[in-house]
């Protein structure tokens, strides 16, 4: 039996919310979890981004499907061809930070957010594309290995509810030291909760854009 793989092109979505104002404004692109869709992480974007001057964009994943309540969802890849699913994301998240900065009045800084399955993506684009990351924000997600050169992400907020059972404190713990060990800035953060994010997790993701937007 072949398998064989034919190349062919789809449409990636995006959303875009861009501050009163003439900029240049910084940028945070934010990559879903797991049978999410871009209006879901948006809203977490807005909520971290509360009463800033921020342009917010949340990426959708490519694969879209049903999740068990029957409303449709994404997800940014399976075990199945995986290294070709990364190279194509990686090549999707280049293409939309270059339009975004084609279209929008941005300034250098870019700040790449990840929950979930979305905080690989979030590493990923900001080691691979083109555009080198001011920091990266990931919650509730461990970082990939076999990833060199982590220090390029400069500045790395890693976070996890106390009471996470997907992203475990021994997995938190390690890619911290691996991050650090890098040469990268790395705040390691816990709030009370689980898988869900809250109050508490936007209050800490809010102080640590503040202290890299400057």
């Amino acid at each position: 039996m072949d398998e064989i793989h034919v190349p062919v092109t789809i449409s990636g979505r995006f959303l875009v919310d861009v501050p009163e104002g003439e900029g240049p404004f910084p940028l945070l692109a934010g990559f879903h979890g797991y049978g999410q869709t871009a209006e879901e992480e948006l809203d977490i974007l807005h909520r971290i981004a509360a009463g800033r001057s921020w342009c917010l964009c949340a990426v959708e994943a490519l694969h879209h499907f049903y999740v068990r309540t029957g409303v449709a969802g994404a997800s940014w890849m399976t075990s199945r061809e995986r290294e070709m699913r990364i190279s194509e994301n990686a090549r999707y998240a280049d293409s939309v930070l270059n339009h975004l900065y084609s279209a929008y009045p941005l300034s250098a800084a870019l700040v790449l957010h990840g929950f979930s399955q979305g905080t690989a993506m979030a590493v990923r684009t900001g080691l691979h594309t083109y555009r080198s990351p001011t920091a990266v924000m990931l919650v509730g997600g461990d970082i990939p290995t076999g990833h060199e050169g982590l220090g390029r992400l400069k500045n790395v907020h890693l976070v996890r509810g106390l009471h996470d059972r997907i992203y475990s404190y021994d997995h938190f713990r390690a890619d911290g030291e691996r991050v650090t060990a890098s040469g990268a800035d790395c705040i390691l953060q816990q709030y009370h909760g689980g898988h869900r994010l809250t109050e508490e997790y936007f209050d800490l993701a809010g102080i640590f854009l503040d202290r890299v937007g400057r």
